[in-house]
């Protein structure tokens, strides 16, 4: 009987549905594994697999009392995956949903031209100049709206001036994140979600965690000026570039924000340069 399920199985694979079917899984898990690599959820997932190997054990070779204690274990699992993954499962959405969902649909990331990805390098490279501390936060296709109505809202043409003006320590705006929505100033003086990841940097501090955090939970990028070292960061999908100079900083952010109006070789090259993964850091 099993030889005969066997074979049947294996001559189903000739239909081409079927053919179908174990490729689609085969991407599922090529594609959950890349999202899961180098992040905390890689030793989760294997202490998650190792729990599920003791427990086959021990309904294998008659263990009564570890499979009593383990019994109730897989009842659970489909709660702890979902509380011990959820920024994983967000990000996955995230961007199964920007990669997929319907042409008319995407905004145009172009409309405003590159010179104002200009404006926002400038303001960086200048503050850092002065080791002034800045967050500068750039709003993709996830709404930023809770973090807007959260801070100043200003709704002001975005401008070098305007980046160095807010972020003056003597001005009481300084403190906190600016929200850029196309090519205005949505908000200033915003607060961001902290990351919890525990394998970051000691080195990096409130500023940096919170630009890490946002980008955990929406699609936004964030550009961060250290004001105890002057270092300019850029932050995208909760992972950190650290000292970027104004031309790696305006080719990460052309790149996150205008992927097709670069070339591929460049925009490769100026991801790579100076890379650091948030998890790398610890």
């Amino acid at each position: 009987m099993l030889l005969q399920a066997h074979n049947q199985y294996w001559q189903s694979l000739r239909e081409p549905r079927n053919l179908v079917d174990i490729a689609l899984v085969f991407l599922l898990v090529y594609a959950l594994l890349r999202l899961i690599r180098g992040t905390r959820a890689a030793p989760m997932a294997a202490g998650i697999g190792a729990l599920a190997l003791i427990y086959w054990a021990a309904a294998r070779y008659d263990l009564s009392t570890l499979e009593f204690i383990l019994r109730p274990a897989p009842v659970y699992v489909g709660v702890a995956i979902v509380v011990l993954f959820q920024n994983e499962i967000r990000q996955a959405l995230i961007t199964f949903g920007n990669r997929f969902r319907m042409p008319f649909l995407i905004r145009h990331r172009g409309q405003f031209g590159e010179g104002v990805y200009d404006e926002i390098v400038l303001a960086a490279t200048t503050l850092a100049s002065t080791k002034t501390g800045a967050l500068i936060v750039v709003e993709r296709g996830v709404s930023l709206r809770n973090v807007i109505e959260g801070g100043v809202k200003m709704d002001a043409e975005l401008s070098y001036d305007l980046l160095v003006t807010i972020f003056n320590p003597a001005t009481p705006l300084h403190d906190g994140a600016v929200v850029i929505r196309g090519h205005r100033v949505a908000a200033a003086a915003c607060f961001l979600p902290l990351t919890l990841n525990p394998l970051l940097s000691k080195d990096l501090g409130t500023r940096h965690r919170a630009a890490i955090g946002i980008t955990e939970d929406a699609d936004a990028v964030a550009v961060v000026v250290s004001e105890e070292t002057g270092l300019v960061s850029f932050v995208q999908g909760g992972k950190i570039r650290r000292g970027l100079d104004g031309t790696r900083l305006r080719a990460a952010i052309l790149d996150a924000l205008e992927p097709r109006t670069r070339e591929p070789e460049a925009g490769q090259q100026a991801a790579e340069a100076d890379t650091l993964s948030t998890e790398a850091r610890g």
